[in-house]
């Protein structure tokens, strides 16, 4: 093992609306380095996995029986996790603001397209 110190050990963090208290030098030797503190979770928090997928449906997850290779939903599905709760909006829109804006659609008010060519 090194003697040297381990520099995340002293990594300087800071809470959102205080001053940086880095240093901003001319050089990179003559600045010190900060970093806004992360979102931490409660350490009992529970682990949840969040999962989009557009223009998809049971015949593309090759647990289902599709011949298109999705190993890692297929390792999930063999542990006994069976995704059976699909909502598919006639729409990409809804899963472009899912993944983009980390909101449900229904809180964007999505407008509602209609066909004006009748």
């Amino acid at each position: 093992m090194s003697d040297q110190k381990d520099e995340r050990a002293t990594l300087k963090e800071y809470q959102p609306g205080e001053p940086f208290p880095g240093v901003i030098g001319r050089t990179y030797e003559r600045s010190e380095p900060a970093w806004p503190a992360p979102n931490r979770t409660a350490n009992d928090a529970p682990n949840v996995v969040f999962i989009v997928l557009d223009d998809m449906g049971y015949g593309q997850l090759g647990c289902y029986g599709s011949p298109i290779r999705t190993p890692n939903i297929d390792r999930l599905a063999d542990n006994g996790l069976r995704y059976s709760n699909y909502h598919t909006p006639a729409l990409c829109s809804p899963a472009v603001i899912i993944t983009q804006m980390g909101l449900p659609p229904s809180l964007i008010c999505l407008q509602v397209f209609q066909d004006r060519t009748a």
